[in-house]
């Protein structure tokens, strides 16, 4: 029983001694640290490789690095004792370069030393190809004529001379240098050491490590790390588990417990948990894993961060951001223009990542939006879409201008096509998809303006012939969120709550919302559909602005289908099938009832009666059927 009980807790110890050289970072927006770097006082030093040593500064929350400046002593290949401390801004492990902003350091030496220096196992990273011959130091009791060609090393001057630094490249014969004497060459670094690196900042140093090289690691989604039993730093490549950095203290806490008490029940119960949170853990990874796995068959490109980041040319162009992540500008190698949103939720289960990819993949439809690839590389999510260039609805009815900007039968083609993206999702595919947030933001635009249903980040799944969704919270945009969604009194949640989020969509795209407030004395007392209803029902105006009869049957088509779909009961709102014939048919549909009139179930009962089309189930109702002015 001893012998199981050291075994036991070597195990724990070992286990422990893993968890160590997990992935850490000093503050939440710093760069994640992992091998080959470390981060000293929190990793032991087989987490990381020699000379790539991190701290924290507790003081502004920053991730410094103290590391030998490359520099060279070209003529006798000299390595130079140049020590500098900087501040950490970002790590690329793919590419192997570290971006820094250097704070301080060392001054170079007034002689070349006669024993070199460790070399660095940085150098200074270019992204174009540079002249490598350096520079050319001169002590020069005299101010150089041609200075424009030269840097001034301010910390190695006095008050009799100043030491100036020349491009290798250029002769001897382009400069006035009768008052100067050459010092020695230097290799070609960055020029901030002409600075003195002395409380001096720049923006962004990249230096790049060849040793050890982890590059076939990163490109297929796998980390670095020692090779076991190797007496020379060999590293191999490792597949990495999606740990959150709050459960290794967790598990250290109980291992510290079980240790400490040191009874054989508490060890086993400790030994239990740990076991149940490795399988859990297990699990968790698994669930994205084994989607991902199933999911081949229907083959949309897998990326990985590498391509990410080739794919925006290193994130440079924004598009928006959102509540689930951000999206950026990419370009593929065939110059296929493609939109990539990045989840920021890089912690959670990846709920958000499997609706999408899980909904839209599937998906093959003029007016939604295609799935070109996804990224699923250790922690991070990334999705890939067609690029649309136009943005979305929402940049064009927010100034309540659209009439002019688009024109109406451009509007009526819009809703129309958006009617049938959705009606594609209700009855097109396999499994009824219910987006739950629809609204202008996530209609986008093609070329030719044609829409796109996208963001099916709060999307559900169900059978065609489930008539009620469960849902645990309500979940939409305010303004565009049906009312059984808030509360089951109005009945229950199914894809008629798609229909609903519609019609107020109908209604903004008109310029309801936009006219509403610009009339109505009280805004905040009234509701505007009810407003657009009772102004159309009199037949007043409602302050659009149309010079053809035909574009005031557009905007009167628009305004009466968006009023059937806003029906505050999901029962007498129409299928997205009978909202198409509405929006196509050559006659006007009739008004709706009022659905803002007292909710009894009597008086609802008897505006059903009066109403040619208010019956129990609209999806019953035939093109015929839809009664015509």
């Amino acid at each position: 029983m001893m012998i199981f009980l050291i075994f036991l807790f070597y195990l724990v110890h070992f286990v422990g001694a893993q968890d160590d050289c997990l992935p850490t970072r000093c503050h939440d927006f710093g760069p994640i640290i992992r091998f080959p770097f470390r981060l000293k006082g929190r990793q032991p030093e087989h987490c990381g490789y020699p000379g790539f040593d991190l701290s924290c500064n507790p003081i502004n929350n920053s991730t410094e690095f103290e590391f030998q400046f490359p520099v060279k002593a070209s003529t006798k290949k000299i390595v130079i004792p140049l020590s500098a401390k900087a501040s950490v801004q970002e790590i690329d492990y793919g590419l192997q370069v570290i971006h820094v902003s250097v704070i301080n350091g060392s001054c170079l030496p007034k002689q070349v030393p006669i024993v070199s220096s460790p070399a660095s196992p940085f150098q200074m990273f270019y992204q174009y190809n540079v002249d490598t011959r350096g520079f050319t130091l001169f002590n020069c009791s005299t101010k150089p004529e041609t200075f424009s060609y030269s840097g001034q090393i301010t910390c190695l001057g006095s008050s009799k001379y100043q030491v100036y630094a020349f491009r290798s490249y250029y002769s001897i014969s382009d400069f006035s240098l009768s008052n100067c004497v050459k010092m020695y060459n230097i290799s070609d670094v960055s020029e901030v050491i002409f600075r003195g690196l002395l409380e001096y900042r720049t923006d962004d140093t990249q230096l790049h490590w060849s040793t050890p090289f982890c590059g076939n690691c990163e490109a297929t989604g796998k980390q670095c790390r020692f090779k076991n039993n190797s007496m020379d730093n060999e590293t191999e490549c490792f597949d990495i588990p999606i740990q959150p950095e709050h459960d290794k203290g967790d598990s250290k806490k109980g291992v510290i417990v079980g240790v400490s008490i040191g009874l054989f029940l508490l060890v086993l119960v400790v030994v239990a948990l740990y076991c149940v949170y490795r399988v859990k853990k297990r699990n968790e990874n698994k669930r994205i894993g084994q989607f991902l796995e199933d999911y081949k068959a229907l083959r949309p490109a897998r990326y990985s961060y590498a391509d990410i980041k080739k794919i925006t040319d290193g994130f440079r162009s924004k598009l928006g951001k959102g509540g689930y992540g951000t999206v950026f500008k990419g370009k593929l190698s065939n110059d296929i223009l493609v939109a990539v949103k990045v989840l920021n939720n890089i912690k959670g289960n990846g709920e958000e990542f499997i609706n999408e990819v899980s909904t839209i993949g599937k998906i093959h439809h003029v007016n939604v939006v295609r799935l070109v690839g996804y990224c699923a590389d250790g922690y991070r999510r990334a999705l890939v879409y067609e690029f649309l260039p136009n943005d979305s609805l929402d940049k064009y009815i927010s100034s309540g201008k659209q009439s002019h900007t688009l024109g109406w039968e451009k509007l009526h083609k819009i809703a129309l096509g958006i009617a049938r993206g959705i009606d594609y999702l209700h009855q097109g595919c396999n499994q009824r998809i219910l987006h739950f947030d629809i609204k202008p933001h996530n209609i986008l635009l093609d070329h030719n303006l044609n829409p796109r249903v996208a963001d099916f980040g709060l999307a559900k799944i169900c059978s065609k012939d489930q008539s009620v969704v469960t849902m645990t919270a309500a979940r939409g945009t305010i303004g565009y969120i049906a009312p059984e969604v808030f509360s089951r009194n109005f009945g229950n949640v199914s894809y008629k709550s798609d229909i609903y989020s519609f019609g107020m969509l109908l209604l903004d795209l008109v310029g309801g919302r936009k006219n509403f407030n610009d009339r109505a004395n009280d805004s905040s007392e009234v509701y505007f559909p009810e407003w657009m209803y009772n102004q159309l029902d009199k037949g007043e105006e409602i302050g659009i602005e149309i010079e053809k009869d035909d574009d005031t049957k557009i905007a009167k088509r628009l305004i009466i289908v968006g009023l059937w779909c806003i029906q505050w009961y999901p029962a007498d709102r129409p299928s997205m099938k009978v909202v198409i014939q509405m929006l196509e048919g050559e006659n006007m549909p009739v008004m709706p009832p009022n659905p803002f009139a007292a909710s009894e179930s009597a008086n609802i009962n008897s505006t059903a009666a009066k109403g040619s089309l208010f019956c129990s189930e609209f999806d019953s109702i035939s093109e015929k059927s839809v009664a015509v002015i």
